[in-house]
């Protein structure tokens, strides 16, 4: 059962036919079957199981295939929620690491589409398609007896609100205050999870640089000086923490969970924020009801291990100890020892032996190679030549999977 010893972070690199075919139907107004969209997409995603499965790793998943970004179509999915086409600048957080690298600022706005609640958000199961069919793709391709061990990757429940000023997620009247708006969006969440748990899905990873923001420097003296802001950045974790936990406060018990935390990847490999997790580490780690912790750790960006100590006996971390942005290869030798190095800051927070401490640490890329489908400046080659190498490091290590 989830996590493994080794894992990857979701997106992998699209093959050129797949983006054509999305390219037409954006650019030449084709519909998905005149583009031959479904066919390209089952093909590719039943090619990219299929390389996940040689390569030795069990947390299969869709490659992220199916969507344009690592957020997907989930929200848009939702009832009451709007997508806003080139958003005023004025409804953003302008210091937040998104936002201050993507916001035009010459014609203050934010290109392409941004969701907000437009009016009260509720699940339809007849509007929420994209995490289904992504998944059911993926079980295709998978031995049902495996079904349990597919990965699906999945927003942030704070996503949209973190990016938006104060009162800015949800259109003037709809909620009343933060409160109301985050009990809506963990009832959705919940929907959600309860469809795809019905449907088969046993392990999701919430995917939410959000909280590596909490970490950032910059991020936190922006918060701060903004006067529309009426909780403290504190405060404001505390509430995302809360989001989460009612979000997942009815999933059976054999639902795995995991919450993955990077400095933002996009296209051409840029990153968002730097700024080490010692700030929020231990709330998080303690407060936040998540089985397991995909971190990155590939530079100093990130900081060091010791915020480690912190993690509970009954959660597991996966450390991104290998770049998704930079082509050429690590030391096997050099990653060992930096998993072992981390294992020890694990066993000092606890009382255990570093070998016991081994047991809930795994080892993976540090992020996607894909989060946008334009990718990264990687080719396969070097994407498999990076998969591979977590694969040997976790045999080296564990020896198990």
């Amino acid at each position: 059962m989830a996590p493994f010893r080794v894992e990857h972070m979701g997106s992998l690199l699209r093959p050129q036919n797949l983006l054509d075919a999305r390219e037409a139907i954006r650019d030449k107004g084709l519909s998905p079957e005149e583009a031959g969209l479904p066919a390209i997409e089952k093909e590719a995603v039943g090619n990219v199981v299929k390389l996940q499965q040689e390569l030795g790793f069990k947390a299969v998943n869709s490659g992220e295939f199916n969507r344009t970004r690592f957020w997907g179509l989930m929200w848009d999915e939702f009832e009451g929620s709007v997508a806003l086409q080139e958003a005023e600048a004025s409804m953003f957080r302008l210091y937040h690491p998104d936002v201050v690298s993507l916001i035009e600022k010459d014609r203050k706005v934010m290109p392409g589409d941004s969701v907000i609640a437009g009016a009260k958000l509720r699940h339809n199961r007849e509007k929420s398609k994209s995490n289904l069919h992504e998944l059911k793709l993926v079980q295709q391709f998978t031995p049902k007896e495996e079904w349990a061990n597919i990965k699906l990757t999945m927003i942030t429940p704070a996503w949209f609100h973190m990016r938006y000023k104060q009162g800015k997620a949800y259109a003037e009247g709809v909620y009343a205050n933060d409160e109301e708006y985050f009990a809506d969006v963990a009832k959705v969440y919940q929907e959600e999870l309860k469809m795809l748990y019905e449907a088969g899905l046993r392990n999701v990873q919430f995917d939410d640089p959000g909280l590596a923001y909490f970490c950032s420097e910059e991020f936190r003296a922006g918060y701060a000086s903004d006067p529309d802001n009426t909780v403290s950045i504190d405060t404001l974790l505390d509430s995302y923490i809360k989001l989460y936990n009612d979000s997942l406060s009815l999933l059976p018990a054999d639902f795995h969970t995991g919450v993955h935390l990077c400095r933002g990847n996009f296209i051409g490999g840029r990153h968002f924020a730097s700024g080490a997790y010692d700030v929020i580490a231990q709330k998080l780690f303690q407060e936040l009801n998540v089985n397991t912790f995909y971190l990155e750790y590939d530079t100093a960006r990130a900081g060091g291990f010791e915020p480690l100590q912190y993690l509970p006996k009954n959660k597991n971390v996966v450390l991104g100890v290998v770049s998704t942005k930079l082509r050429e290869l690590e030391s096997k030798e050099e990653v060992k020892r930096r998993v072992e190095e981390a294992a020890s800051w694990v066993a000092k927070g606890t009382g255990e032996s570093r070998e016991e401490a081994l047991k809930r640490v795994m080892v993976s890329p540090q992020c996607g190679f894909s989060t946008h489908e334009s990718g990264y400046p990687l080719s396969e080659d070097d994407q498999r030549a990076k998969l591979r190498l977590v694969r040997e490091v976790a045999d080296e290590i564990w020896g198990e999977a």
